[in-house]
């Protein structure tokens, strides 16, 4: 990577950046062809023909999900006598180890504004709103001061380069939960409710922020567009190694290797190109026990893993979920019950509490964990475990977050059981074993 110099045709997201990594502010973003696709557009474009572009490049979100953008944004919905819509900007990133969509706002800002600038003009939107995480104070300084940037350049505004699109944009930082990230529950926060996810359907695009059309993009997804309608479609789909996904994509390895970072990479780059090319492999004295492929709500994958390509289809085929492509490496030192038990107390403490296998499922969970990390598990506890992970996998809760916390889980035990097994006590086996009169059932037959 160090060897490669990113340019406009091979790094769409960063071949701006500066090199001594200070923000593009919006003089040095339009010399480097910046607001030409917003250009493009509103000269030469009607809305459908952009929504057409982005569907035909195969722009899938980047957020984790996967799901088609062009898709999301032809379910708008098509009745315009309401004349309200919205486009909001998921940036609430708090994806434990996912640090994307803030090296984006901190570093190039103008990319995300000018991509939501083409996105609402898609989609006939005039208002939109950014919901930032709260952390990211640097984002938000950045943020604000590149909107103002905007509007004083007529970017932003009424009759935009008079092309009579008008276009308001608004920085909303939220309150700090995990939950935001699920976009019902992001449209509630914003609308001043508490953060729980909604029924769906009806789904954002016919009834969402305070009831209208509503789309919700995140930050990384939404950066994209401004390449794809200035290069096109077939350029656009070149970029990638893959036959699964088109374009290119932040991803990353964090975790005790030498070099942890950010790069702009094909889809379909293997998970070892990442982890050895660019993040110079594990520090002296470690090998690599397991890993995360996107972040800590993704099943962790093993060594033999590492050859397959980065994208959505080949991780799902070996058990896990690209997510959001910002890994992580776990060491031979680690205890993956501690880790897991970290994990799983993010998640608990982060349930919003609506539905019951989440609200009291996961705090189990970490009751267990808790116990078996002190070597004072139960001998049913892995099995529980394993219990727990059905009860909440998809389908059984309101939203994903459940599903997501269980996956960390549900993978550690299937590669590393006898690391569970381990903290099962033996004292407490004994005991058990001894006691006659009222026991549990499963003792009996060595009673």
């Amino acid at each position: 990577m160090n060897n490669i110099i990113p340019t406009e045709e091979t790094h769409p997201l960063t071949w701006r950046l500066r090199n001594d990594r200070e923000t593009v502010w919006i003089e040095e973003y339009c010399k480097k062809n910046g607001y030409f696709s917003l250009k493009k557009a509103l000269k030469t474009m009607c809305p459908e023909d952009v929504v057409h572009l982005i569907k035909e490049s195969g722009l899938k979100g980047r957020g984790g999900a996967g799901f088609s953008t062009g898709l999301k944004w032809s379910l708008m919905s098509k009745d315009n006598s309401s004349k309200i819509r919205y486009l909001l900007c998921n940036a609430d990133e708090m994806e434990p180890g996912t640090y994307k969509d803030r090296f984006l706002m901190e570093n190039i800002p103008h990319q995300l504004i000018e991509g939501m600038l083409l996105s609402a003009f898609a989609l006939n939107v005039s208002r939109g709103y950014i919901f930032l995480r709260g952390e990211y104070i640097k984002a938000e300084y950045i943020l604000k001061k590149s909107i103002q940037e905007a509007i004083n350049f007529g970017f932003i505004g009424s009759n935009i380069l008079n092309s009579g699109f008008n276009f308001e944009l608004f920085l909303h930082t939220g309150a700090g939960r995990y939950i935001c990230g699920e976009e019902t529950a992001l449209i509630n926060s914003l609308e001043g409710r508490r953060a729980n996810p909604r029924a769906k359907p009806p789904f954002p695009a016919v009834f969402g922020l305070w009831g209208k059309p509503t789309c919700v993009n995140n930050v990384e997804t939404l950066s994209n567009v401004p390449s794809i309608v200035l290069h096109g479609v077939n350029w656009y789909k070149k970029l990638s190694k893959s036959t699964d996904t088109t374009g290119t994509k932040l991803m990353g390895f964090s975790g005790k290797v030498n070099n942890p970072g950010v790069w702009e990479l094909p889809f379909g780059t293997t998970a070892r190109e990442i982890l050895e090319d660019y993040a110079r492999g594990m520090k002296s004295g470690l090998f690599l026990k397991s890993w995360q492929p996107g972040g800590a709500g993704t099943d962790f994958l093993i060594e033999k893993h590492l050859d397959l390509p980065m994208d959505f289809t080949s991780i799902a085929k070996a058990g896990s979920r690209l997510g959001t492509a910002i890994a992580m490496a776990v060491d031979n030192k680690t205890n993956m019950i501690s880790l897991v038990c970290n994990i799983e107390k993010f998640f608990s403490r982060e349930s919003c509490g609506l539905c019951t296998p989440c609200r009291e499922g996961l705090p189990w969970i970490v009751k267990i964990l808790e116990s078996l990390e002190k070597k004072e598990g139960h001998k049913n506890d892995v099995k529980n475990l394993e219990r727990l992970c059905l009860d909440l996998s998809p389908g059984k809760t309101f939203c994903a977050h459940a599903p997501g916390a269980v996956e960390p889980l549900q993978s550690a035990i299937k590669y590393f059981r006898l690391e569970f097994e381990a903290g099962i006590s033996i004292k407490k086996l004994k005991k058990c074993s001894n006691i006659l009169g009222i026991q549990s059932n499963e003792f009996t037959s060595k009673v």
